[in-house]
């Protein structure tokens, strides 16, 4: 699309630097006296520290989670309609689409010419399911479904760049009200296409499809008719092509690093679909990671406000700052991740009844709810540390770590455990969470042995090397 990318990196770009000049250096300074008493510096710097956190990652989560509800909305209309049903909807959603999505959420606005080759991917998902070993029924009514999200492909890249546009220019609320808008709209369509008008699977994926493209026009009218984007949108232009290169080689380490993240348990759903009763494992991991999904937003939203809280503080040569950040928003992410674990585990025998009926699932989606619980306090740290990686730019760093701690331990050790040793889903499971236990630790590590003055340094040379490359836009 000929969005202004060049307005939009601009955009972006400035955006730490002047947040950061124009934010208070109370916390700061609050860090640094030490005339007070250290109880009273750590209570006034965790107030004024979860004041701003509050305002960016509530937002974000916001719209994270409605976003999300829209995809699980999807699989519990499918789900309803059997258990085969619900296994297809989930390997089709789960497994398929998040892989585009994975990849597109990565690299933004620089993925226009992958729209072709992921459309061919749907198109022959049957035979690439089977070709992976997947049960034929499974597999045959899976390509029904995604099917049904081949429109969906062409949403996301025209969606991410917007997005990027708004959240550049901290405009978040508009976008919460029209993904909320939209999810109302979406569950009304899915009831009448699923069961009024019973077209099941491909009506619920062609349901979703549509959702997504009321959510990319109404932001695009938006940015159009809102005044708060007269300036930073000037109209389609061919600049929007300038720069374009330098842009896919800053987000490139990102996309690894987001994709290896996003497709990693999404492994965990198609190696389900290859063991034996792969309904029923299908079934049950899929309910479990669909709760881990819609709890994963609340993480997504401080992993959001991680990156930003640190990458101003370093923008605004504020060390302690950013230093004091890290610890708190990993620490209220932590917290909420154990709540959210304590609650999985009480409704252990009732979560799989809002997504199928039948007391088989429920019984095996109970079993796997410990290894859940364990996934969601792992996840209250990981995505958060992430963040922290995007605000100081070790994005290539992380995904090297993600490299090995994912693909050369947690997957071999998982289909190890399941295969091998017989012991179905817990086992794929466990190697899975060994593989993000042992990422956990080396970025907690890493993060711990960082000297934050060093990191004030490399942000400030980053920002001035930016500065230097950027090019005016507006040649008249």
């Amino acid at each position: 699309m000929l969005i202004s990318m060049g307005k939009i990196m601009e955009s972006e770009a400035e955006q730490p630097l002047l947040a950061a000049h124009g934010a208070s250096s109370e916390l700061e300074e609050v860090l640094s006296d030490s005339q007070l008493p250290y109880s009273q510096r750590l209570r006034s710097a965790s107030w004024i520290e979860f004041q701003f956190l509050f305002r960016l990652a509530a937002p974000a989560v916001a719209v994270y989670m409605i976003n999300n509800v829209m995809s699980v909305s999807t699989r519990i209309f499918s789900g309803q309609l059997g258990n085969l049903q619900l296994a297809a909807a989930s390997l089709g959603d789960q497994g398929i689409q998040l892989f585009a999505y994975g990849l597109m959420l990565g690299m933004g606005s620089a993925v226009e010419t992958l729209w072709i080759p992921l459309a061919v991917v749907y198109l022959f998902s049957k035979n690439l399911l089977l070709a992976l070993g997947e049960a034929k029924p499974v597999a045959s009514a899976t390509s029904v479904f995604v099917y049904g999200l081949i429109p969906q492909i062409f949403a996301y890249p025209v969606n991410f760049p917007i997005q990027k546009f708004l959240q550049s220019q901290s405009i978040v609320a508009p976008s919460a009200f029209i993904a909320l808008g939209t999810l109302f709209v979406h569950l009304l369509l899915s009831w009448i296409f699923v069961y009024k008008i019973e077209l099941g699977l491909i009506g619920a994926s062609l349901v979703l499809s549509f959702s997504w493209w009321i959510v990319v026009v109404a932001q695009f009218i938006y940015i159009l008719r809102s005044e708060r984007c007269k300036a930073t949108w000037t109209g389609f232009r061919w600049e929007a092509f300038s720069g374009l290169w330098q842009f896919v080689k800053l987000s490139a380490a990102s996309a690894v690093m987001l994709c290896l993240e996003n497709w990693y348990f999404q492994i965990l759903v198609l190696l389900a679909g290859l063991l034996k009763n792969p309904e029923l494992a299908l079934d049950s991991i899929s309910v479990c990671m669909t709760v881990n999904g819609l709890m994963f937003m609340v993480s997504l939203g401080f992993n959001a406000a991680a990156s930003v809280r640190v990458s101003n503080e370093l923008g605004a040569a504020h060390p302690k700052s950013a230093a004091f950040s890290v610890f708190v928003v990993t620490f209220i992410s932590f917290l909420i991740a154990v709540v959210e674990a304590i609650i999985v585990l009480c409704l252990r025998n009732v979560i799989s009844h809002a997504f199928t009926k039948g007391e088989t699932v429920a019984n095996a989606v109970s079993d796997l709810c410990p290894f859940l619980a364990v996934t969601l306090i792992l996840n209250g740290v990981q995505p958060v540390l992430s963040g922290v990686a995007v605000g100081c730019g070790w994005q290539a760093f992380v995904a090297y770590v993600n490299v090995g701690c994912y693909y050369g331990v947690g997957i071999p050790v998982g289909c190890l455990l399941g295969f091998k040793f017989d012991l179905g889903a817990k086992g794929i499971w466990t190697g899975m969470i060994g593989g993000t236990v042992m990422q956990t630790i080396i970025l907690l590590w890493f993060t711990y042995r960082t000297d934050w003055n060093k990191e004030v340094e490399k942000a400030r040379t980053r920002l001035d090397k930016w500065e230097n490359v950027k090019e005016p836009l507006n040649k008249e």
